[in-house]
C-alpha cells in the first residue's frame, strides 16, 4: 500500500511539472514590449494635453472665426466700384464717423442721391427704391460687431489720424465688405501699445493707399496722443 501511494505522488509531481514548465511557477509572465507601454502612455498623455489647448486656442480664436466674415447683403453693395473705381470718401456714406462714436450706417436717401438718375431700374437696387417708397431702412447685417461690454469710439481714432484700412483693410478692393481684422483685444493692443506706426496725417485717415511711416512719432505728439499707460488701461475700452 504505501508503495502505491508513494507512486501515485511521484506521478502527481511529474504532471505538475509539465503544466508549469517545470518549474513550478505558474504566474503570468509579461512580454518584454510591455516595459515600453510605461513612458510610451506618458508620451501620449502629453501629446493629449498639448494638443487640446494648441486646438482650442487656435480654433476659437478670432483669426479663425472671425476674419472672412462676410455676410450675404440685401443689396449687393460694390465698395470696389464705389469707394475704388469712382473714389468716393468713406464720409460721404459714413458720414458720422469723424464726431460720434458710431460709423453711421447711410440711410437710404444718400443712395438715391445718386441711383435716383444713375442705374434707377436696376433689378439689383429694388430693396433700396422699395425703402425710399415705404420709409422703411435697408436690413443691412453688420460685419464688424464688437461685444457690449467694449467700447470703442470712431471719432477718437479718425481724429487721431487712424485710417479707416487700419482696422477694415483694403475696403475699396473689396466687392462686398468682409472682416479683415480679427478685432480681438490682444489685436487691439498691440496698436495701444505703439500706436505712432499707425498714425496718418488726418486728411488721410480715408486713403486706403496710404502707407504710415517715420511721421508716427511726431503725429503721436501733434495730435496728442493718450500715453501707452491710459491707452492700456482696462477702462479705457471697458467702462
Amino acid at each position: 500500500m504505501r508503495q502505491e501511494f508513494v507512486a501515485d505522488m511521484t506521478e502527481n509531481n511529474n504532471n505538475l511539472n509539465l503544466t508549469d514548465g517545470g518549474s513550478g511557477d505558474n504566474r503570468f509572465r509579461f512580454p518584454a514590449w510591455a516595459n515600453y507601454m510605461v513612458p510610451a502612455g506618458v508620451l501620449l498623455a502629453i501629446g493629449i494635453l498639448t494638443y487640446i489647448p494648441v486646438l482650442l486656442t487656435l480654433g476659437f480664436s478670432a483669426r479663425t472665426t472671425d476674419v472672412g466674415y462676410q455676410p450675404v447683403q440685401p443689396v449687393p453693395f460694390s465698395h470696389k466700384v464705389h469707394a475704388g473705381t469712382l473714389g468716393m470718401d468713406c464720409r460721404y456714406c459714413h458720414s458720422t464717423v469723424e464726431k460720434t462714436a458710431f460709423a453711421a450706417i447711410p440711410p437710404t436717401q444718400v443712395c438715391m442721391n445718386c441711383h435716383a438718375a444713375i442705374k434707377s431700374e436696376s433689378e439689383l437696387l429694388s430693396p433700396v427704391r422699395d425703402s425710399y417708397s415705404d420709409g422703411e431702412p435697408v436690413s443691412w447685417i453688420k460685419v464688424h460687431d464688437l461685444p457690449d461690454f467694449v467700447y470703442f469710439n470712431h471719432s477718437a481714432h479718425i481724429n487721431k489720424g487712424v485710417g479707416c484700412a487700419t482696422c477694415h483693410g483694403r475696403i475699396d478692393e473689396m466687392e462686398e465688405v468682409r472682416q479683415s481684422e480679427p478685432i480681438s483685444m490682444s489685436w487691439c493692443l498691440e496698436c495701444h501699445r505703439q500706436p505712432e506706426r499707425h498714425l496718418r496725417p488726418r486728411e488721410e485717415v480715408t486713403n486706403m493707399s496710404w502707407v504710415t511711416g517715420a511721421a508716427g512719432e511726431e503725429l503721436k505728439s501733434r495730435y496728442q496722443v493718450q500715453s501707452t499707460e491710459y491707452l492700456t488701461s482696462c477702462t479705457t475700452c471697458h467702462r
